[in-house]
């Protein structure tokens, strides 16, 4: 998961650490106006800068799905009116259709054919019925399925409105967050004399995570998210998983079996554990200087496929905790979830529990 360690690395590592090494020795030095700051507020403020980076990051994502679906709702909106008109059209033409039965225009029709004096008359006639209700019926299927069409497309775009409202509420919070984070940050570096140098390990902070640590990242939730795929086949290979009491099955996967699994699907794993705990599972690893944690849980679900999906409640990179808008776009990307229906098509999840040592999901049959 974690690449091997080079120059570069090495060298961005040594400068942070450098930096706060020089921070903490010269703070009883720099602190002419106020007492000594505490390693904890300095890391509080750092990890303030990395959330306001992050967030920043959840804004631009916002945005340009809002241009998106602007983009796609007046692309629609353009195709909407085309087929209204040509649904304006039709309209007409099936009004048409619909005024000559009520009004009776074709029992002229039916009255030569019940006068036709051959028949070579009476076939020739019914035919021609026949064609005519055959036309007069596509013309009301046409406009009554383009039709339906529209108000399906209509009704599309209303969801669309609901989602772009959504999308600018969303925005409208991330940026109230951000300038919260970025008014405290600046109170807190106000009147400090070591301002500057703490902006400086910020910045250096904010490069590192971008550069490395979110690479790091996000190789363990790509490797874990090939893992999860092959699960179910595993579990089928290891029958001592899966108990069978009449119409009820569980599958209970004990810590050190599935540490064991992940090792034996990529070599990431070997730094990096997972424990399960009462109603949470944590997993942390350290290579190369880059300590990655997580915490969260896990919930079933049924649409759009049934199974239970893994949700990270807490992030740690090297300490520092990352926002929750950073989780959930690593949960959109990765899919961390485990699918009974991929073991055997006739069952689904029906309940999860994590005990110490313990990850047990209870499955039901799918009627």
């Amino acid at each position: 998961m974690i690449s091997n360690v080079n120059v570069k690395t090495a060298s961005a590592t040594l400068l942070l650490l450098l930096v706060y090494v020089f921070l903490t020795a010269t703070w009883p030095a720099m602190a002419e106006r106020s007492e000594a700051p505490k390693n904890d507020d300095v890391h509080g403020m750092l990890e303030k800068s990395l959330s306001v980076a992050e967030i920043d990051k959840e804004m631009v994502r916002i945005t340009q799905e809002k241009q998106q679906l602007l983009e796609s709702m007046t692309e629609t909106d353009a195709e909407l009116a085309r087929q209204s008109l040509k649904l304006e059209q039709k309209r007409e033409q099936a009004g048409k259709v619909l005024r000559t039965y009520y009004m009776g225009e074709h029992d002229r029709l039916f009255a030569s054919l019940l006068s036709s004096d051959s028949w070579t008359s009476f076939f020739t006639i019914l035919d021609y019925i026949d064609l005519i209700i055959t036309h007069d019926k596509q013309t009301l299927d046409k406009y009554i399925g383009e039709y339906r069409g529209l108000q399906e497309r209509q009704a599309a775009q209303e969801a669309k409105q609901l989602e772009l409202l959504a999308m600018e509420n969303r925005l409208k919070l991330q940026r109230q967050r951000v300038t919260e984070l970025e008014r405290e940050l600046a109170d807190q570096l106000a009147g400090r004399t070591d301002s500057e140098r703490l902006l400086l390990l910020m910045k250096e902070l904010n490069k590192f995570w971008e550069e490395k640590g979110l690479a790091e990242v996000r190789t363990y939730f790509k490797a874990l998210s090939s893992a999860m795929g092959k699960l179910p086949e595993w579990v089928q290979d290891n029958k001592d998983l899966l108990h069978i009491k009449g119409f009820q099955y569980t599958i209970t996967v004990p810590e050190d079996k599935l540490n064991q699994f992940l090792r034996e699907q990529n070599d990431v794993f070997n730094d990096f554990a997972f424990r399960f705990e009462e109603g949470l599972i944590t997993a942390s690893g350290k290579r190369d200087n880059i300590e990655i944690a997580i915490s969260g849980h896990y919930s079933v679900q049924d649409e759009p496929k049934n199974g239970i999906l893994f949700h990270v409640d807490d992030l740690l990179f090297n300490g520092f905790t990352l926002p929750d808008t950073t989780r959930a776009a690593l949960e959109k990307e990765f899919d961390l979830g485990f699918y009974p229906g991929l073991m055997i098509s006739f069952l689904k999840a029906k309940e999860v529990e994590i005990k110490d040592g313990e990850l047990i999901i209870r499955l039901t049959l799918s009627l």
